[in-house]
C-alpha cells in the first residue's frame, strides 16, 4: 500500500507534485470593476496539485516517500505536520530508514525541520 492511501485514503492524484507551484487564491473585491487580487498559499499548505490544503505538507511528504525507490510503505509509521515542521511518529525498522525519511522530508518545499521526538527504531 501506499503512504498516501495508507495515511489520507488518496489515491496519488493526477499530477501530484511533491513541490507544485502554487494556484493563487482569489479574494473578493471591494468593487466589481477592480480586478481580483490574489493572496498566495503559505508553503506548509500547499496540495499536491498546488491548491490549498491544511495538510499539505504531511500529503506532499507522503508522495515523496512514495516516489523515494528506497522507501516501502513503513506500516507503523505515521506523518503529520504543525506548521511547518514535519512531524513522524510511530515506529521504523531501523536508524537507516529513520534518516533516510528525514532527508526526503526535510527537502520537501516549506518544511522547516523533521520532528522524530515520536520515533522509537527496532
Amino acid at each position: 500500500m501506499s503512504w498516501l492511501k495508507r495515511l489520507f485514503g488518496l489515491n496519488k492524484p493526477k499530477n501530484a507534485q511533491v513541490n507544485p507551484q502554487p494556484q493563487p487564491v482569489p479574494q473578493a473585491s471591494t468593487t466589481s470593476t477592480a480586478p481580483a487580487a490574489t493572496q498566495s498559499i503559505p508553503p506548509e499548505r500547499l496540495g499536491l496539485n498546488g491548491e490549498y490544503d491544511q495538510s499539505g505538507l504531511a500529503k506532499r511528504v507522503a508522495l515523496a516517500f512514495d516516489e523515494d525507490p528506497q522507501l516501502d510503505d513503513v506500516s507503523t509509521l505515521w506523518v503529520a505536520q504543525t506548521s511547518s515542521t514535519v512531524v513522524l511518529k510511530g515506529q521504523v525498522p531501523n536508524q537507516t530508514v529513520l534518516n533516510k525519511m528525514i532527508s526526503v522530508a526535510g527537502s520537501v518545499h516549506g518544511a522547516t525541520n523533521v520532528d522524530t521526538n515520536q520515533v522509537t527504531v527496532g
